[in-house]
Formats: C-alpha cells, structure tokens, sequence
C-alpha cells in the first residue's frame, strides 16, 4: 500500500469517526428535549388545566354551604317596624275626632288656656269623661301642671257632652311661671295624648 492510499484511508475513517460521533450526540441532546417536560412547562400546564375560580356569590363559607343572598330592603323594613313618633296635632282627627285650635298663656302668664275643636264626638268621648284628670307636661323639665279646680265651678275644664264643631277648652295652672311662650308642652286627658304642642 502507499503512501498516498493510505492517507486517503484514514481520511475517510477520520471522517466516518466523526459523523457518527456527531450523530450520537445529537440523539443525546434529542432526547431529553424530546422525552422530558421543562419545570416552565409544567407550570404553564397546571395553570391552563386548573378550574376557573367560582364567581364571588357562588364560593361557600366555612360550614360548605353558600352564604344567604342579603336583603337590602330588610333594614329599610325594621327602621319602618320601630315605635312611631310621638303623636302630634296634625294626626289627632282621625285618631281622637278633635283638632288643636290653641294653647296660649292667658291671666297674666297664671295660666294656660288650651281650646280644641270636636270633629267626631264618639272619637273625642275620651276628653269628656269626668274621671279622667287632665295634666300638661313641661316637656323642657319633666314637670307636670294640672287644671285648678275652685269651689263653685269645680275644675276649670269643659265636661259636657261633646257636639261636632263645637270649640272646647280647659285651663292648666302655671304655678311660678314655669312655662313661657315658646315651650313646647304635652297635654294628657286618659288615653288622649298630644305631644310637641308650643304655647303661645
């Protein structure tokens, strides 16, 4: 063999050396891209597999089950529930059967003169019964005036049979000038009660 042979030879087994050491390692670089999953990979992958989260109504409380769906109107209903306010004189006709006329002082601030009108009599019966002992509330102190009675007329209050239309009147004492124009004052007969009444 010569030289020049032999130079070729081993060239070619040099170059056949190579390729196939070049092919092996591009099946060992293959294989792992091909055959295994990056940890990127499998994040990505549990996010698009993951359960969309459930709306914020719908996610159940501790116990599993759904919270109950507010009621907006309910507050609204128990403030509506609460006691009325206090009784004033614009609502006295359908209740009682009478309308305030006046509540002034009279008799040089002595006395207070209160006079209502009779709309219904069997409503207003209650401000004509005898036992009933009428008294008026200083509504800034707390304390209460009540109708003077003298000897020859009794208490100065009217006391008859109530008749529709007819204006009536009763007097409460002012004992050391308590109240004064401008007070408001409550005025109590049985049952009947008006409150937030201002004096004349």
């Amino acid at each position: 063999m010569t030289m020049h042979r032999w130079l070729q030879r081993n060239r070619c087994e040099t170059r056949t050396a190579l390729a196939v050491a070049a092919l092996c390692a591009g099946l060992l670089l293959v294989v792992p891209i091909t055959g295994c999953t990056t940890a990127a990979e499998k994040a990505d992958q549990q996010e698009l597999d993951a359960p969309a989260p459930a709306p914020e109504s719908e996610v159940p409380t501790a116990s599993g089950a759904a919270p109950a769906p507010v009621d907006e109107d309910r507050d609204g209903d128990e403030a509506g529930d609460e006691d009325d306010p206090e009784l004033e004189s614009g609502d006295l006709d359908e209740q009682w059967g009478i309308e305030v006329t006046s509540i002034r002082l009279t008799a040089n601030d002595h006395m207070i003169d209160f006079r209502y009108r009779v709309l219904d009599p069997v409503k207003a019966k209650e401000l004509f019964v005898r036992q009933n002992h009428p008294a008026l509330i200083h509504q800034k102190t707390g304390k209460v005036l009540v109708v003077p009675e003298t000897a020859k007329i009794g208490p100065l209050r009217n006391s008859d049979t109530p008749k529709q239309g007819k204006i009536y009147w009763m007097f409460f004492g002012n004992a050391g000038y308590l109240v004064k124009a401008g007070d408001q004052v409550t005025v109590v007969i049985g049952e009947f009660r008006v409150e937030n009444l201002t004096v004349e």
